[in-house]
């Protein structure tokens, strides 16, 4: 008997174990699977490196940070993300492919800006509830690149003065203009955009039809979506 009772505590150990991780991640009301707690994201980049997020200015210390979100000059016109943030995340291999960027981009007298990168999903959320379009905000029972730290949203500065290049429109512009197909551009603009373009797709990236500053590295490796204040 007592030997049936200590193989009965070996099975159940591994099935409560496999039970509270299910919990841990359980689907929301729209049907997805989301991590937010660090044990859950911990337990993941046990299991597979590549999905560590990485906080970019340390591994790109030049890069020029604009964070909107972290602000009230956003289309949302208030502050999404709490206290006094100054930094953005990516998954290791988007980070490490946005270094390159970086550095090929320094030879042509050019930098990048980052306005986002890693969104936690309670965000995207909120951005439903007031855009419900796909062209311009993720649906919250797809969730996004930018929840799963793969998706960031950048401009090009010149290292010279600092300032950003033009564009055609600013971030976060929900017109046609900020269209890729968009061609009623001056020549300069319509340049400046294919060496965003170009240098981000060379290095991996896929650009976003309707956003020209939105750049996504391929979910190859399944990452999960997250919701952590890192």
């Amino acid at each position: 008997m007592n030997k049936i009772l200590q193989q009965f505590r070996i099975l159940l150990v591994p099935c409560l174990f496999i039970f509270n991780y299910t919990i841990t991640v359980a689907q929301n009301k729209y049907g997805v699977i989301v991590i937010d707690n660090k044990d859950s994201y911990k337990r993941s980049i046990a299991q597979d490196s590549l999905k560590k997020m990485i906080e970019l200015r340390s591994l790109i210390p030049d890069i020029a940070y604009d964070l909107r979100y972290a602000t009230s000059n956003n289309f949302m016109r208030r502050r999404m993300y709490s206290g006094n943030i100054r930094h953005t995340f990516l998954r290791k291999p988007a980070a490490e492919a946005l270094a390159k960027v970086q550095q090929e981009l320094k030879a042509k007298g050019f930098g990048l800006k980052i306005f986002d990168a890693y969104r936690p999903y309670s965000v995207t959320v909120k951005f439903w509830e007031l855009v419900k379009d796909e062209k311009y905000v993720a649906n919250p029972a797809k969730g996004s690149a930018h929840n799963r730290g793969l998706a960031v949203d950048v401009t090009l500065i010149d290292l010279k003065t600092k300032n950003e290049i033009e564009m055609g429109t600013g971030f976060d512009n929900f017109t046609d203009t900020a269209h890729h197909s968009f061609t009623n551009l001056d020549n300069d603009v319509k340049q400046n955009r294919k060496l965003l373009r170009d240098i981000m797709k060379k290095n991996g990236f896929d650009m976003f039809d309707t956003e020209w500053w939105h750049y996504s590295w391929p979910n190859t490796n399944e990452y999960e979506i997250l919701d952590l204040k890192l």
